[in-house]
């Protein structure tokens, strides 16, 4: 590191809404005196580009003008969806992600609804309401069954969690390979058996074309009619309208969505008013300046000593 400090540093373009918290931060955690410059839109970032080699930013943000940026050649993500950047197919530099921080935040998501959903909060809320002495008993998560689509770090953490509350996990997979703590792990031929011994079902997988609709009509009918459904990974795996359908007719008995094709959700939408479904506003992990600039200063101490960064991302496999 000494011979980096002996060397201009190279400069880092932050694209961000966020972007004064995100300089903040890596001003406060650095052990270098990084140059920065913090834009909170695209517009700014383009005119105030000057050659910048390094962009860390929101990758719909960074996407709208990559390629009109020639001297980038590593991109770190603010993210861990990075589907705009792999959407408009300009390849000429290295993409790193972001993992290992939301676990947790993830982990709480979908355990609080699994527990609001056995534990009948809202049903309870709703009598209250009224003033009804509601006396109907609660479920248990305990022994139950939960398929979490995607091995990856979150849901690893998901499953770990859940554990700890005696729940059975299984995981699925692309490739099916065997992960800890999942007690087995089905690869996409083994979609429906998978699905069919699920209690809950988490889906927590990235947005590629393999993912595209694998929870359509017909794979949802596998799920048990007591099952519960909950989407935090990307809208691409489910039919919207197959699981509307399945939410009506009392195939399902609930779900909770976090991510949706189209954010906010349009006001004429079905999915505001689908019995037993549960609406977020894409919150369930939050990219905290807290939680992703360490990310970043690690990958860059890596990039000015010319070592391999950490998470880099095949943007043709999109993950």
């Amino acid at each position: 590191m000494n011979d980096v400090l002996n060397t201009p540093l190279p400069g880092c373009l932050i694209v961000t809404a966020a972007a004064d918290d995100f300089a903040a931060e890596i001003t406060r955690g650095s052990t270098l005196p990084i140059p920065l410059t913090a834009c909170a839109t695209a517009e700014d970032a383009l005119a105030r580009y000057s050659d910048e080699k390094i962009v860390f930013g929101n990758p719909d943000l960074v996407a709208d003008i990559l390629p009109d940026l020639p001297m980038v050649d590593w991109v770190q993500s603010s993210w861990a969806g990075i589907t705009p950047l792999s959407a408009i197919g300009y390849r000429d530099y290295v993409l790193t992600g972001v993992k290992e921080v939301f676990g947790p935040q993830m982990s709480e998501y979908v355990l609080g609804y699994l527990l609001a959903h056995e534990l009948r909060i809202i049903e309870r809320i709703e009598h209250q309401d009224s003033r009804g002495w509601f006396k109907a008993h609660s479920g248990v998560i305990e022994g139950k069954r939960l398929g979490i689509m995607g091995t990856g770090s979150i849901g690893r953490h998901i499953a770990n969690t859940a554990r700890s509350f005696g729940v059975q996990v299984f995981g699925f997979s692309l490739s099916g390979r065997s992960v800890a703590p999942f007690e087995k792990v089905f690869s996409t031929g083994q979609l429906h058996s998978f699905l069919r011994g699920c209690d809950y079902l988490v889906a927590a997988l990235p947005q590629t074309e393999k993912t595209d609709n694998l929870l359509d009509e017909r794979a949802l009918a596998k799920l048990p009619e007591h099952a519960y459904f909950c989407n935090i990974g990307r809208s691409n795996v489910v039919d919207d309208d197959a699981l509307i359908h399945a939410l009506k007719n009392n195939k399902l008995a609930g779900a909770v969505l976090d991510v949706f094709d189209v954010e906010p959700i349009p006001g004429d939408s079905p999915l505001w008013n689908t019995k037993n479904l549960l609406v977020t506003a894409h919150i369930a992990a939050i990219s905290h300046p807290s939680l992703i600039v360490p990310i970043f200063l690690e990958n860059y101490e890596r990039y000015v000593s010319k070592r391999p960064l950490k998470y880099v991302i095949d943007l043709d496999r999109e993950y």
